[in-house]
């Protein structure tokens, strides 16, 4: 007769354990940008709300390959899920930004091993970051490099800065959205004869093609409107600059009436948060909005 308490007893205690160790997990400390260390890039917050990223792998121009990579995708995640950080700058120096991909690490790969492996698909996980991200364009962005900067939500340059896809150099094409991203953003026929003759062309003529949305006069004034802008970004209402992203992003993926049925939705679904009601109720009432930041 004695048992059935005891047993209850230890019962109990196995499920305070567990729920104390569930607790313990759920509160842990997740980890920030600034909280790794980095050999291939360089973290800083200059401003409330934004991170700036930038390459730094100086003696061979910021040319991407896996550890760099590796690097680059581990702060992104960090930021995106660090709610201290709205918005992120993503730079290199001014002599690159990323001159490509290095071809060190790509020349003795045969079919199996780029094909098996899936090689340069991690290249791409930016595009999978939720928060804005602005890339500052100065010097050589090339192969690689000009892709890179194209998977970014806004792109500014300096007038020097010299974008290419010079793939066919080489042998090959470009393999991380180049032929994608770039088409849409200059059209079919600039974007063919880009690709084709591996010419490059400067940040001046990729504003006047409208790849790039504002130029600026050197490297320094670039970085500079960069994190301005997203300085600007970062004060607004978080959830609708989510929702924004995502309803541009859209543009390009789905055709025209689908599109602006998705993007009703989302501004429907809008006015379910407490930002909405913020803003509207401050526009009104001429007063400053001061965001919850759902």
């Amino acid at each position: 007769m004695n048992r059935l308490p005891n047993l209850l007893s230890r019962r109990a205690a196995r499920v305070h354990s567990a729920f104390t160790s569930t607790i313990r997990i759920q509160n842990r400390s997740y980890s920030t940008p600034s909280s790794h260390t980095y050999e291939q890039i360089q973290f800083s917050t200059p401003r409330p709300g934004v991170g700036l990223i930038t390459l730094h792998r100086p003696k061979a121009l910021n040319a991407l390959f896996t550890p760099l990579i590796n690097d680059l995708n581990t702060c992104l995640r960090a930021c995106d899920t660090d709610t201290s950080i709205h918005v992120i700058v993503l730079t290199g120096s001014a002599k690159a930004f990323a001159a490509g991909a290095d071809i060190k690490e790509m020349a003795p790969k045969t079919f199996a091993d780029a094909y098996g492996a899936d090689f340069i698909e991690s290249w791409s996980e930016m595009i999978r970051i939720k928060k804005p991200i602005i890339s500052a364009v100065n010097g050589y962005a090339l192969g690689g490099g000009c892709e890179l900067a194209m998977m970014a939500d806004i792109i500014y340059a300096s007038k020097s800065a010299q974008f290419g896809q010079p793939e066919i150099k080489l042998g090959v094409v470009p393999g991380a959205g180049g032929s994608q991203r770039l088409t849409r953003a200059v059209g079919k026929s600039k974007a063919m004869e880009i690709i084709l003759t591996g010419d490059m062309f400067s940040g001046e003529q990729a504003e006047k093609w409208g790849l790039v949305a504002k130029c600026f006069d050197d490297a320094d004034a670039c970085v500079e409107g960069a994190l301005k802008t997203a300085e600007k970004i970062a004060g607004y209402s978080r959830i609708a600059v989510k929702a924004a992203k995502e309803v541009v992003n859209k543009s390009q993926e789905l055709p025209l009436r689908e599109g602006l049925e998705f993007e009703r939705r989302v501004f429907h679904g809008l006015f379910g948060s407490q930002d909405q009601k913020i803003g509207m109720d401050a526009f009104a009432n001429k007063k400053k909005a001061v965001w919850k930041h759902e």
